[in-house]
């Protein structure tokens, strides 16, 4: 500043030599005071402004903070509550909705019927109630850590197979076969439980051999009169008894009153064995073993092996002969669901429009993808279809960042049933195979399937939870 003022005395000095200097002097100073107050107090100013809290903020932009942050925090509860693959989630809810519109108008030829006194209201009742029971059951399945689980597989599998056989004795028999237990007012079907809890169960003894499993030996040789052999001996230590002994007991139980159950336990056990790398020579002599039983059962009429035969001999007829002009109501189920299918076209004829249901037998369990198809289409359908195949593939995902090997298994082998059985669902409507009972998962009506269902998805959910909470316990 004093520089500037010497600049300006001088200038004016050689300008205006007669004015005085005093004056001029005392001007300019007082202007520079002037000037120096005012950067002082915009600085100030400027100060104040800066040393302000930063969290004052306007109560309306408060307000907007603190309601965020509640969202926020219902979105974590809910996180926390509903753990696991988030898809997976959505193709349950899927699922469950789609059984609700499939359930509700399939109904409808059992509600008209002049002996029945129930209602579709009645029947949509009963199925919103199942589907909340399954939501109860998988919320706390899911919650349940896998170690329980392993813990538990060997005595549920062990009760499962009691509960099955037990039907025989003290079942409800309808159409033939023996399948349900009078429970609490319920017809429960423990050949359902059983599917599941052979998958916990192989798991377990699976994941305990990772070790050992490409050496040793489960399957004994069909020459029986070798068994007390020393090396005999020891296929019945390493695996004869703990795996190979289950499965054959497995199929035994279920297959008096529902081949295709015992067909589907079979080849999920196949898998499961894939799955825990057994060797190919022990898998194909466990089939081999398949092959002579499945042959003895026909050779003597087990079972139900003559409605098994008289099914495979419609399936066959079906495509070596014309059906031109065969009267409709002499029209196989099969053959009414590939019409249902082919009247539904691309977009269906309307929810509650179909008009094969009242000429199947069992349009809302054993045919539900045939009539869901009339009604909604084939674009929907291949939806459908893609649903059951992502929770294959989602379980493939969970089965590969697992770190450990029970769970993982338990997970994978679930999925695999849950979407076999789906598959095998959808090609007896379009007739690929023959005629075989199985319901379509989560969305056929049957109480005791959808209860299982819910508890294997409930397992696969709790594998993934772990996972990404990295709560896996130390075991296998």
């Amino acid at each position: 500043m004093s520089c500037g003022i010497t600049v300006k005395i001088r200038k004016f000095m050689t300008d205006n030599e007669n004015n005085n200097y005093s004056d001029y002097v005392r001007r300019v100073a007082e202007a520079d005071d002037e000037a120096d107050a005012r950067r002082r107090t915009c600085q100030s100013a400027s100060d104040g402004a800066d040393s302000a809290p930063r969290d004052q903020v306007p109560p309306a932009d408060a307000e907007v903070r603190d309601a965020s942050r509640g969202s926020g925090g219902m979105i974590a509860l809910a996180r926390r509550l509903f753990g696991g693959d988030r898809v997976l989630w959505v193709i349950i809810i899927s699922l469950m909705i789609i059984s609700v519109l499939v359930v509700y108008s399939s109904t409808a030829k059992m509600a008209y019927n002049a002996r029945s006194a129930i209602s579709t209201a009645q029947f949509l009742r009963s199925q919103l109630f199942l589907l909340a029971l399954c939501i109860i059951a998988l919320f706390f399945v899911h919650r349940v850590n896998s170690v329980t689980y392993r813990k538990l597989s060997t005595p549920l599998f062990a009760l499962s197979l009691l509960l099955t056989a037990s039907v025989y004795f003290m079942g409800v028999t309808t159409n033939g076969a023996a399948r349900w237990i009078p429970l609490f007012g319920f017809q429960f079907q423990p050949s359902e439980m059983l599917k599941v809890t052979l998958v916990m169960y192989l798991a377990q003894q699976l994941a305990a051999r990772q070790s050992t499993v490409r050496t040793m030996q489960i399957v004994p040789s069909l020459q029986f009169w070798t068994w007390m052999q020393p090396k005999q001996r020891r296929v019945w230590r390493e695996g004869g008894l703990s795996i190979f002994v289950p499965i054959v007991l497995s199929c035994m139980v279920i297959m008096p009153a529902h081949t295709s159950s015992a067909v589907l336990a079979f080849v999920l056990s196949l898998a499961m064995l894939y799955i825990g790398r057994v060797r190919w020579s022990e898998i194909f002599r466990l089939v081999k073993w398949a092959v002579a039983g499945a042959a003895l059962v026909a050779l003597l009429g087990l079972g139900r092996s003559q409605t098994a035969h008289g099914r495979i001999s419609t399936w066959l007829e079906l495509w070596t002969t014309p059906r031109m002009e065969i009267p409709v109501d002499e029209l196989t189920d099969t053959e009414r669901s590939m019409i249902a299918i082919y009247s539904g076209g691309i977009l269906g004829r309307g929810a509650g429009q179909s008009a094969v249901r009242v000429e199947m037998t069992h349009p809302e369990s054993d045919y539900a993808f045939a009539f869901f198809v009339e009604e909604y289409g084939i674009g929907i359908a291949m939806i459908l279809i893609a649903l059951y195949v992502w929770v294959f593939f989602r379980a493939i995902e969970i089965f590969e960042r697992c770190p450990k090997k029970y769970p993982a298994m338990l997970s994978l082998g679930i999925a695999l049933l849950i979407t076999g059985q789906a598959l095998l669902h959808i090609m007896v409507t379009v007739n690929i195979i023959p005629e075989t009972g199985q319901t379509l998962p989560m969305i056929s009506r049957g109480g005791s399937s959808l209860l299982f269902t819910a508890i294997g998805l409930g397992m696969i959910l709790s594998v993934s939870r772990q996972t990404e909470e990295g709560s896996h316990s130390e075991d296998v």
